[in-house]
């Protein structure tokens, strides 16, 4: 690794984290005065409800802080005289670039990794907390349509996987012919195993003279493969936060389902797209700012910049929540303007640099 790029990265890195803390001491400091009189006395859910509400608040505050510590670095080089420095000795904007956007890329990647894992439901998590509710794993009254059969749960706990009192209703051709009811029913190696369970099957030629239910009990069957507890919460709930694997599961399950996934949909892709919207930015600021100290308004520059940054910001977010109500096609609300934006990227670079 190049001293320069060395350099370079040490005080991206240094800025980056100067401001990633800053805003999360500010945003999870209000916040937690905000809401501290309707907190638990608890020191441990009090704790929690920081940590959620760090990782929580660290899914806007990351992206923006990788863009902010570029402008501050770039605002000190220039200052310094640093960046004419390194035209001067033959470094290219192109050698300047490529490590930031490795870096940003890595911290990209970090954040869609922990949004990958149950920390994705923390807001969910830290509004339980401030309803007194964290320790209740409880749903009631569920009913849904899996494949062939519809559902009911009346009591769903998705956390310890099992449920109370289930019913089990087999549809063919619109017509129920089987209904498994169980007192008790636990979701294991991708299928759910239902105890003490009653069988009724409807006979297939229905007449006056022999046809009857027939009715049988078993002390266990498993059945329903592949419907995890958490995805029939979530679908249920018709929640807005999902992980981005349980998201996939869930829109693989759904299609089956024929059922409209298109809010799943833009709620994985505002998790693994949106964040590389900082990837364009961090270019075009580069490509817009004069290399000399001599011609340089750093009060405008920095201006500027985090006014652009928070205005494309906003337009990323305001486009996510009409995906989100399904006003919008979470492909052209989500997808499209960040592909949009990396190609105006290019095209600027190509005739500004290149």
């Amino acid at each position: 690794m190049k001293i320069i790029t060395k350099y370079l990265l040490a005080k991206y890195v240094k800025y980056f984290l100067i401001i990633l803390l800053s805003l999360e001491l500010f945003f999870v400091g209000i916040d937690f005065l905000q809401y501290f009189s309707r907190l638990p006395n608890s020191a441990n859910l009090q704790l929690l409800y920081i940590m959620y509400n760090v990782f929580f608040t660290l899914t806007i505050t990351l992206p923006l802080s990788l863009v902010f510590g570029w402008i501050v670095t770039l605002t000190f080089l220039i200052k310094d005289n640093a960046l004419v420095s390194f035209y001067s000795l033959g470094v290219s904007k192109r050698e300047i670039l490529l490590p930031i956007l490795l870096i940003t890329t890595f911290f990209t990647l970090v954040l869609i990794g922990l949004q990958s894992t149950p920390l994705a439901y923390s807001y969910e998590q830290k509004d339980k907390i401030i309803k007194n509710k964290y320790f209740i794993d409880e749903q009631k009254n569920i009913f849904l349509k899996y494949n062939e059969y519809f559902v009911y749960f009346k009591k769903l706990y998705p956390l310890e996987k099992k449920a109370e009192d289930i019913h089990i209703f087999k549809i063919h051709n619109q017509d129920v012919v089987e209904i498994i009811v169980g007192k008790k029913a636990f979701y294991q190696n991708s299928k759910w195993y239902v105890l003490d369970t009653k069988i009724i099957k409807k006979p297939e030629n229905i007449n006056w003279v022999d046809s009857k239910l027939d009715v049988s009990y078993e002390k266990f069957l498993y059945t329903l493969e592949g419907f995890e507890p958490q995805i029939i919460s979530n679908v249920y709930k018709g929640k807005a936060q999902y992980s981005v694997i349980d998201a996939i599961r869930t829109i693989l399950l759904l299609d089956t389902q024929e059922s409209n996934t298109n809010k799943i949909k833009a709620i994985l892709y505002s998790q693994i797209v949106t964040p590389f919207f900082v990837l364009p930015l961090i270019v075009i600021i580069l490509i817009f700012t004069s290399p000399s100290s001599r011609f340089f308004n750093s009060a405008f520059f920095i201006t500027i910049s985090i006014f652009s940054t928070l205005t494309v910001w906003g337009i990323v977010f305001l486009l996510q929540k009409l995906a989100l109500g399904s006003v919008v096609l979470a492909e052209i609300a989500i997808i499209l303007p960040v592909v949009l934006f990396f190609i105006l990227a290019y095209v600027l670079y190509y005739k500004k640099i290149i």
